[in-house]
């Protein structure tokens, strides 16, 4: 028998890698935490994490655990809300970054939309810094997308990851020439980390490619035409990371509620930390 809590536990610290930033998304202390895990591993009777004090990684059994967890805590949550009585009604704002057109959202969305089918929920892809925008404007309910910088703790962790320079394979870029950009265009919080970087390494550059679109910017780098920030975890198909540029430093993703908190909003953020593991895998 695995314990519901253990295992959201257990995918909490999978989702950030720290057993203190899974400690205050669950609003318990480090020591619980570090409990359930290993009780987890006891019940399992295999290690779970590799950790020490400057990592935690998972192992391959804990890589298999995530699947299993998944399914029963989406089993447990069909359950209590089939004998709670309860149907989620009304209208649903969700703002999501434009990182996420590639990943795996798409399954967490049709889980919910199937388990809350009178929700009437309207999907907003935007670059991260117009979802903060549109949210402190009271215009979506709940945003999916990048913290802003150093210092920004609003919203719930969901994600952490390192941002790094990809292209295409075999491009090489001149060190004597600007370094030609591929960027989102403003208020595209990449874009200002990207800019930041190389003005503090004293590099210069130039800017190739500027769209709004993920798929845009993803078709020039796959055309050669230069370099784009972009998070570790989610480099598209058809482009590896490129060396010889300053490094990006972490970026972290957030759940990010506005004034109005409906039931609806509480429900979909629930359904994105339990599948926050699934968002880091391109489709």
């Amino acid at each position: 028998m695995y314990d519901p809590v253990q295992l959201r536990t257990f995918l909490t610290v999978a989702q950030t890698l720290s057993f203190t930033q899974a400690a205050g998304r669950l609003c318990v202390g480090q020591s619980t935490v570090s409990q359930h895990v290993r009780r987890l591993e006891e019940a399992t009777g295999r290690p779970l994490f590799v950790r020490d004090t400057h990592r935690v990684e998972l192992t391959e059994d804990g890589e298999a655990l995530l699947g299993f967890a998944r399914t029963i805590l989406a089993a447990h949550e069909r359950a209590v809300a089939f004998f709670a009585g309860t149907r989620l009604r009304g209208r649903l704002r969700f703002g999501v970054s434009e990182d996420f057109v590639l990943t795996r959202l798409p399954e967490i969305l049709e889980g919910f939309r199937h388990e809350h089918p009178e929700v009437d929920l309207e999907l907003s892809v935007e670059l991260s810094g117009t979802l903060h925008e549109r949210l402190d404007a009271g215009r979506l309910d709940l945003v999916l997308a990048k913290r802003r910088g150093a210092g920004d703790e609003r919203g719930r962790l969901v994600w952490r990851d390192r941002m790094v320079w990809i292209g295409a394979e075999g491009l090489r870029l001149d060190p004597d020439r600007p370094v030609p950009l591929i960027l989102f265009p403003p208020p595209g919080i990449t874009r200002a980390r990207a800019l930041e970087v190389l003005e503090r390494d004293g590099r210069a550059w130039r800017i190739a490619c500027s769209s709004g679109s993920l798929s845009g910017l993803v078709a020039a780098a796959r055309a050669g035409l230069g370099v784009m920030a972009h998070t570790r975890g989610l480099v598209p198909p058809g482009l590896v990371r490129i060396a010889g540029l300053p490094e990006l430093g972490p970026v972290e993703f957030a759940l990010l509620r506005g004034a109005r908190v409906s039931p609806a909003a509480e429900a979909l953020a629930a359904a994105v930390l339990s599948g926050a593991d699934r968002l880091s895998r391109t489709a």
